[in-house]
C-alpha cells in the first residue's frame, strides 16, 4: 500500500469518526428527541380525533347513510346520498376542466417556454404565488366566471367544478412540472438526435415516461378538492339538496357541505350523523390518497 493511499484511507476515517461524534453530542440527541416527539404528539392528536369521531358516529353506519337524503323530520335515518353523489360528480367535472389545462401549461413551461422572456418569467412568478392563493379566493374567481358566462342561477355543478377546477390547477401544473423535469435529458437528446421534432419527442418520449408522476400529483389534487366547502360555499352550493345531479346546470350539494351544515344543528341526531359522514369523506379521501401511493411504487421508473 503506498502511502498516499494510507493517508487518504487514514483521514477519511478520522472524518467519519468525528462526523459520528458530532452525531452523537448532546445537541443532536436533544434535537432528535424533539423531532420524534413532535411527530408522535401529531400523529397522536390526529388518531384520538379520528377514533373520537367514530365512536360519535358508530350508531349512524348504516345503510341509511349512504342511500339516503337528508331529512328535517326524521333526523335519526337522514343519509348523505345527495352530497355523496354531488362531490362525485364534482370531482369528474373538476378533473375535465383542470387536468388536460394543468398539463398543457406544465409542458409549454418545462418544454416550450423561453425563460429569457419578461412574460414568461411573470407568469413562472404568479404560478408559485397562485399555489399559496387562500382557496375561497378560488370560489370568487368562479363566481365571476360564472357571470361572464351569463349564468344567473347559483349553487350549480358548473360553478361548483370551476371553483375546484381553479383550486387544484397550481398544484397539478407544479407536480407535471416536476414529473417532466425528472426525466433525463438524455432521452431528449436520444430523440431530437433521431431526427424527433419537438413535439414529437414530448408527446412521444417525455410525456409518456413522466405519467406515473404526473397521475400522482393529479390524483393528490383530487383528494384535496373533494375535502373543500369554503369555495363551495361562496358560489352557492347548500347542504338542503335533497336530490341526485342530472348534469352541468342541476343543483348540486357537495358533502363537506352537508357535514359543515348538520355540525351547526342542535339536536344530538344530526351531529351523529355529521360525524359518520366525517369518516366516510376520510375514507374517500384516503382511498384516492391510496390509489395516489400505489401508481407511483407501481410505475414509478429509476433512471
Amino acid at each position: 500500500m503506498s502511502v498516499a493511499t494510507k493517508s487518504a484511507r487514514e483521514t477519511v476515517e478520522v472524518i467519519s469518526k468525528s462526523g459520528r461524534d458530532r452525531d452523537r453530542n448532546l445537541t443532536s440527541m436533544l434535537f432528535l428527541i424533539g423531532l420524534w416527539f413532535s411527530l408522535f404528539f401529531g400523529v397522536m392528536v390526529l388518531v384520538v380525533l379520528i377514533v373520537d369521531t367514530a365512536i360519535s358516529g358508530a350508531s349512524r353506519f348504516d345503510g341509511d347513510l349512504i342511500t339516503g337524503y337528508g331529512s328535517r323530520v326524521s333526523p335519526e335515518t337522514t343519509g348523505f346520498r345527495a352530497g355523496i353523489l354531488g362531490s362525485v360528480w364534482l370531482m369528474a367535472f373538476t378533473a375535465l376542466f383542470a387536468v388536460p389545462l394543468g398539463i398543457a401549461a406544465a409542458i409549454y413551461f418545462e418544454e416550450f417556454s423561453d425563460q429569457t422572456k419578461w412574460y414568461n418569467r411573470v407568469l413562472e412568478v404568479n404560478l408559485q404565488n397562485l399555489a399559496a392563493v387562500p382557496s375561497i379566493v378560488y370560489g370568487l374567481l368562479a363566481v365571476a366566471v360564472m357571470a361572464l358566462m351569463g349564468f344567473q342561477q347559483t349553487g350549480v355543478v358548473l360553478g361548483g367544478a370551476i371553483a375546484l377546477a381553479l383550486l387544484i390547477l397550481p398544484v397539478i401544473i407544479i407536480t407535471t412540472r416536476e414529473a417532466l423535469r425528472a426525466v433525463p435529458a438524455e432521452i431528449r437528446q436520444g430523440s431530437l438526435a433521431l431526427g424527433a421534432t419537438m413535439w414529437q419527442t414530448t408527446w412521444r418520449q417525455t410525456l409518456p415516461s413522466a405519467i406515473p408522476g404526473i397521475s400522482t400529483g393529479t390524483i393528490l389534487g383530487l383528494s384535496r378538492a373533494i375535502g373543500e366547502a369554503a369555495p363551495l360555499v361562496v358560489v352557492g352550493i347548500a347542504g338542503s339538496v335533497r336530490f341526485d345531479p342530472t348534469g352541468l346546470a342541476s343543483q348540486i350539494t357537495a358533502l363537506p357541505i352537508q357535514i359543515y351544515t348538520l355540525t351547526s344543528e342542535s339536536r344530538e341526531a344530526y351531529q351523529t350523523a355529521a360525524s359518520a359522514a366525517i369518516i366516510v369523506l376520510l375514507v374517500m379521501i384516503l382511498s384516492l390518497n391510496g390509489l395516489a401511493i400505489y401508481i407511483r411504487n407501481k410505475f414509478q421508473r429509476s433512471w
